[in-house]
């Protein structure tokens, strides 16, 4: 009696599981050949790109740090999504007292808010109509950028193939969980980047050559404008990836569930940018970077429907052995061996959903997580809650005000 939901549950499990364990294998793999750090800088204008809503507690800091971070000579367009705080007139008095500071110094007041997506598409329009043809580092108003990686960002740009680059973030505030993720997420992007590319970067910081992002790819109706901005990059040629040795801090929501909504709300976006991307017609000729996309597309829309398959006929079992009987002989067997397969990956769950770090059982709980992420988000998307627009987490702007 119990095979039938043994054998689904097996097949649904491995289906989903599987791809990790593949791509996890090819990760250890890239690692061990790391890509080599140019020795002569470019010689290209830089343009920092800051998209602002609502910062007026943390404004100033961050305009007076990146003031300070860096020797090379850029500019600074900052671009306002219609704050209802003071953040647009803060910003108009700092430029007042440090208009030397950069080359020139720009704001673009949008009249409504549209989404961030929007005010990046609206801020890089503007930089080409205006024949912008260097360099641009977008950073987030939360994020303090560690001092020297401006500088190694801009570093990489000698070498011609390299079209954008992503620095490495430190979560302060983070639970157990949170600390886990960053470190898996960091070492896949830094593995997929010394293959090929990362289709997934940090937009709380990180490098591009706009002449190599087509706008007219760029869906304003989603989040992850980071994830599509890396992903575009390669579509159109050049190589997206990941330096660890670059960095920025930021500060998690302090709770578990402003963390976990957090991380629906990229979930959706990276989902939605596997499916746009998934029929660009560019990725055919995109070398090893086509494998990359495909493997991430696989883990991120059919992984976790397969888990809840797999999830749906574990329960199943159950309910079955619960009706009928203990089964004996072989029949016992695999039930209990699947019993404690079960066993071991809800523990692996509550563990990381509870912020313990256990080396094996964080790495499977971390998946496992994950996975429940992703069908939150692909729930959502089929009711039609898009997440493009969400709720500052003033949470954390509270925190770095105090900081500084």
């Amino acid at each position: 009696m119990v095979w039938v939901p043994a054998i689904a549950e097996a097949a649904l499990g491995t289906l989903a599981f599987f791809p990790f364990l593949k791509h996890r294998i090819s990760i250890s793999r890239w690692l061990k050949n790391p890509i080599q750090y140019p020795e002569k800088p470019p010689k290209q204008p830089l343009m920092i790109l800051l998209p602002i809503w609502n910062e007026a507690k943390i404004i100033k800091q961050k305009l007076d740090s990146l003031s300070m971070n860096t020797e090379i000579t850029c500019s600074l367009l900052v671009i306002d999504s219609a704050s209802t705080d003071d953040s647009v007139t803060l910003v108009k008095n700092w430029i007042k007292e440090n208009d030397s500071k950069f080359e020139s110094i720009e704001l673009i007041e949008m009249e409504s808010r549209l989404g961030k997506t929007t005010a990046v598409h609206r801020a890089l329009t503007h930089l080409k109509d205006s024949n912008f043809d260097g360099l641009v580092l977008m950073t987030d108003a939360d994020a303090t950028i560690s001092k020297g990686t401006i500088d190694r960002m801009y570093g990489w740009f000698s070498q011609q193939e390299i079209g954008a680059v992503g620095a490495r973030a430190i979560r302060s505030q983070s639970t157990g969980e949170e600390s886990q993720y960053r470190s898996m997420f960091e070492m896949i992007r830094q593995g997929e980047s010394n293959k090929d590319s990362t289709p997934f970067l940090e937009g709380s910081c990180m490098m591009w050559r706009i002449s190599s992002l087509d706008l007219s790819l760029l869906n304003t109706k989603s989040n992850a404008d980071d994830a599509q901005i890396a992903t575009l990059v390669r579509m159109s040629g050049l190589r997206s990836i990941f330096d660890e040795k670059t960095s920025f801090t930021d500060v998690a929501p302090p709770t578990i569930e402003g963390q976990r909504r957090q991380k629906i709300r990229r979930a959706q976006g990276l989902q939605r940018v596997l499916k746009d991307q998934k029929a660009n017609p560019n990725i055919r000729n995109t070398g090893h970077f086509r494998k990359i996309f495909k493997a991430q597309h696989y883990m991120h829309i059919y992984s976790p429907i397969l888990a809840l398959g797999a999830g749906i006929s574990a329960l199943s079992r159950w309910i079955m052995v619960s009706v009928a009987g203990m089964p004996t002989g072989v029949d016992a067997a695999v039930h209990a061996s699947l019993g404690v397969l079960e066993l071991f990956c809800l523990t692996s769950w509550l563990c990381v959903r509870q912020g313990l770090r256990l080396p094996l059982l964080g790495k499977i709980g971390t998946i496992l997580t994950g996975l429940e992420y992703l069908l939150i988000a692909q729930y959502n998307s089929f009711r039609g809650k898009s997440s493009h627009m969400w709720q500052q987490h003033s949470d954390t702007r509270e925190i770095i005000s105090k900081k500084n």
